[in-house]
């Protein structure tokens, strides 16, 4: 593939392809964030401020998971770990998902924001984001898949060989491709519910449930090294976990928005009037003479 641009005239800076891919998908992402936002009556620019900042944590966090499921390449030389990869190959997208998640948490509750409806808006905008930067990675080279004689194999570069690992000169699965496309039909899907939402909290979670699911799947093809837990990859073992906690709390945050819905639906009712109480028999006359 294409997994350098060009470079800048004097400087020896290389631009990558997977960092402009990384840049657009981020701007991408936050532009949809904010226009999800604000259709939901939530403070845009606060929004904004949150996203940038989840955005940061998600690339520290992408980074710590990639050292800790390849610390066999990074113990030898430990500056690695600090190098500027980052823009030319992704980390473990699933630690950066969880590091933005842990960091939106404390934003918005020190901006005293509701967590489910902030994250309802910014579920389309991550997947759009992944949706680009998959097509970094596949002009990369890293997140590679298996041999394949399949039609749809894809044989990388020499280049893209030296700076991710990926074997050149035989066909693979273009597994970033494959996730690419999955996760534009994701965006698409969430954009679709969040107008027909039931409850504060379902895009975010149809979001984890889906790109769960996309994930475990894709793994079965993905050939890169990303470590194991038992006899799954890392990846899938965290997809499997994120898959059970979606399901479990929509449960609940369903069955929560039902009883809301109840409450108010009991208090807005207007108020059955009472019937009138009985009248009383007449009363006999009295048989004694009135009292003087």
């Amino acid at each position: 593939m294409f997994p350098e641009l060009f470079e800048i005239p004097g400087t020896g800076f290389i631009i990558n392809t997977y960092g402009v891919l990384l840049a657009i998908g981020f701007l991408s992402g936050m532009w949809l964030a904010g226009r999800l936002a604000l259709a939901d009556g939530l403070p845009r620019g606060e929004v904004l401020d949150i996203v940038l900042y989840a955005l940061i944590a998600s690339l520290v966090g992408s980074r710590v998971l990639l050292v800790v499921v390849e610390w066999e390449s990074f113990h030898r030389d430990w500056r690695a770990i600090f190098s500027l990869d980052v823009l030319r190959s992704g980390g473990v997208f699933y630690g950066g998902l969880l590091a933005a998640i842990a960091a939106s948490l404390l934003l918005v509750r020190w901006r005293g924001l509701d967590w489910w409806r902030v994250a309802d808006a910014c579920a389309p905008g991550i997947a759009l984001g992944q949706f680009f930067g998959r097509l970094g990675c596949f002009a990369a080279g890293c997140c590679w898949g298996r041999p394949t004689n399949a039609w749809c194999g894809v044989r990388f570069s020499e280049r893209g060989h030296e700076l991710t690992g990926v074997p050149y000169g035989i066909p693979l699965h273009p597994t970033q491709l494959y996730e690419s496309v999955a996760t534009l039909g994701l965006c698409l899907a969430l954009g679709w519910l969040f107008h027909r939402r039931r409850f504060r909290g379902q895009i975010i979670l149809a979001y984890m449930f889906g790109y769960a699911v996309i994930r475990f799947v894709i793994e079965i093809w993905r050939d890169d090294p990303r470590g194991a837990v038992g006899p799954f990859s890392t990846s899938q073992a965290i997809a499997l976990g994120c898959a059970a906690f979606a399901v479990g709390a929509w449960l609940v945050r369903r069955r929560q928005a039902a009883i809301v819905t109840d409450i108010v639906t009991d208090a807005s009712a207007p108020a059955v009037p009472s019937p009138p109480p009985p009248a009383s028999p007449p009363s006999s006359p009295s048989l004694l003479p009135p009292e003087s």
